[in-house]
Formats: C-alpha cells, structure tokens, sequence
C-alpha cells in the first residue's frame, strides 16, 4: 500500500524517537511491500520559536492531509512559564480537539524480560495485559478557565454524547478480549461522573449485556492497579483520570518509555505518540529509549492502514530484542549494559526479519 504519514517530532527526545520510528517502518515498507512517504512539521515549544504558535495552521493543514500522524513529544523547560500565554502543550490539545481524535488507546503490557525494571515484585506482574480508554477531547482539560490573582477555576464539563462514544469504543474493545470492563470514576464527589456512571451502566446493560463491568472511585482505581493489575482488561475514563493513571501504569511495565498510544476518532486519520514526555534531560544524548514510539507506529498499521500483520511483526520484533538482552538506560537494571536509542532501533529491525 501507499501512505503519506505526518511526523511532528516536537521537542526533546521527539525528534530522536521519531527517528526511530521512522526507520522501523521504512524497514516493514521494505519487507512487505509498501510505500511511505513522509512530511515534516511543527508543534510545541519548537513551533513557538519558529513561528510563535504552538500549532501552526501549516502543520493542522498537513495533518489533515495525510493518512496518519506520528507525535514526538512537546514541552520542555524553555517554555515551561505557567503564566505564559503561549505554551507548547496548547498546541497538542488543540491537534487532538482539531483532528477530533476523542479515544485514546493506551496498552499496558508487562515483559516478562522487564520484571525486574519494575518497582512492583514479580508475582505482582504475571499476566498483566490491560487497555486504558482515555476521553481526551473533554473534561478539564478543554473547559473555561479563569484567573485572578487571588482565584483559580478549571471547569469540567462532559455531555452524554462524549461518554457514550468513548464508553462503546471501551466495550467493542474489551468484548473482543476478556469480556471485563471497568469504568472509573469520582461519581462520590462530582456530579460529571455521576453523568459518567448514569450513562455508562445504561449503555452497557442495553448494548453490550455480555460483558463484566465494574465500577471503581479514581482513587481505589489507582490503588489496585498496584495490588491487582492483573486482574483488569480494558479500563475506561475521563480526560484527566486517565492521564494520571496510565502514568501510573506505565511502572507495571518498568518505564514510561515501554509505553504507546493511539488517539482515534469518527474519521479515518489517527494520531500516534508514546506517552511519555519531552525528557529535556536527555534530550540529544542518545539514551531515549525508542519501544513506545516504534509500539506506536504499530498500532498506526494496525488500526489506520489494517496491515495487522506487519504491526504484530513490530511488536514481535520488540519481545523479541528484550529477550535478546536489548535495554536501554531507564529498563537496564545492573549489571546489564545499556545501549543507546539508534542501537536499540537496530536491534528492532534486526528482529523484524
């Protein structure tokens, strides 16, 4: 197949990681067949400085035009004034609000070649497997917000219609897996997940009878993701829990940097991104680890292209360097030598055949 794909490597590590998720796909284009072509543009802090705006129309137009996106990361402390006007994470919300990309498909998978990285003992980690359905063009994060000197106001407002979109994308995934859904929420303090549960119970008993649903308060959630990660499937939540939690998560499988996501909505473009951060720190140093941006461009293959073959080989490629003994510096536990991002990225292609 032919494909034009926009990559916005942002700010830090982006533009190393989306390096490396470019190579991996022009090594399965090889491989089987395809052809990909790619398009630069700006986001983030790197767009500030470009041109004074966190998401050029440039860029919303180029994106629009492809097939698919692939996102580095944004921010960094250059542009890290929370009284600035302009900041770098505008520009990613107003993408995702502009693309109307409302599902966020966050995988948590745990290595067994990775148990050691994680914080959590062993027996913790056997057979975790989950799916975080995160809301992302609502809630919080896109209300009113207001500002004195003194006050502060962040309004959360959700409509039926964004719960029962993003509630029947959970359940269409988690029916297609184990059957086990859990919806979190805060509905013993606001009222928009009171509105959550109401809307979620109703749903699923009309439409999806089959599958188990349990509901947890976001404060018991993020407790038994700890204590009982592997009992959860397919977990489904509003903008800002979600956010939080998947960080969370992130520590069953040793590092954010393991971690992909996809962002989907009612149209055919996708935008993909790990979900970890910009790394400023290790920003041009070569240590960025490239698994969750590679994962990413998986699933890119798999729900924007249909090409489920060649992601599983991507994913495959991944397990397959972990157990080869590939890690880099934040999943190297002593006294196993850690080898930088290109290395790693090599490793990868050399698995995919």
């Amino acid at each position: 197949m032919e494909a034009l794909i926009t990559l916005l490597p942002g700010d830090g590590i982006g533009p190393e990681v989306v390096a490396s998720g470019r190579r991996v796909l022009d090594a399965v284009a090889s491989n089987h067949g395809h052809a990909f072509t790619y398009r630069e543009a700006l986001i983030g802090g790197a767009a500030i400085d470009a041109t004074g705006d966190p998401l050029p129309q440039d860029t919303v137009a180029h994106c629009q035009d492809a097939a698919a996106v692939v996102l580095g990361a944004v921010g960094g402390p250059r542009w890290s004034d929370p009284n600035a006007k302009v900041r770098p994470e505008q520009g990613l919300l107003k993408l995702r609000s502009t693309l109307g990309v409302y599902a966020n498909i966050r995988p948590v998978k745990v290595y067994a070649e990775l148990a050691d990285a994680s914080p959590l003992k062993a027996e913790k980690l056997a057979g975790v497997d989950m799916l975080v359905i995160r809301e992302l063009t609502g809630g919080i994060y896109f209300g009113e917000k207001t500002r004195t000197k003194t006050t502060a106001s962040d309004v959360c407002t959700y409509s039926a219609g964004e719960i029962e979109r993003i509630v029947r994308v959970a359940a269409k995934l988690a029916a297609g897996r184990r059957s086990k859904l859990c919806s979190v929420d805060k509905a013993n303090v606001l009222e928009t997940s009171r509105l959550w549960r109401d809307v979620t119970d109703r749903l699923m008993a009309a439409e999806y009878p089959d599958v188990e649903v349990e509901t947890l308060l976001v404060d018991g959630a993020a407790m038994h993701l700890l204590s009982r990660p592997s009992d959860f499937d397919v977990i489904v939540t509003e903008n800002m829990f979600g956010d939080i939690l998947t960080d969370e998560a992130s520590m069953l499988a040793g590092s954010l940097g393991m971690l992909p996501s996809a962002s989907l909505g009612d149209g055919t473009i996708g935008l993909y991104e790990p979900i970890h951060g910009s790394a400023p720190d290790i920003a041009g140093q070569g240590r960025a680890n490239p698994c969750a941006m590679i994962a990413s461009v998986a699933m890119m293959l798999r729900h924007s292209f249909g090409l489920e073959g060649e992601a599983a080989t991507i994913e495959r490629a991944i397990e397959a360097a972990l157990a080869n003994g590939a890690r880099t510096a934040d999943i190297a536990a002593a006294p196993t030598q850690a080898i930088s991002t290109d290395e790693m990225t090599a490793e990868i292609i050399r698995c995919l055949s």
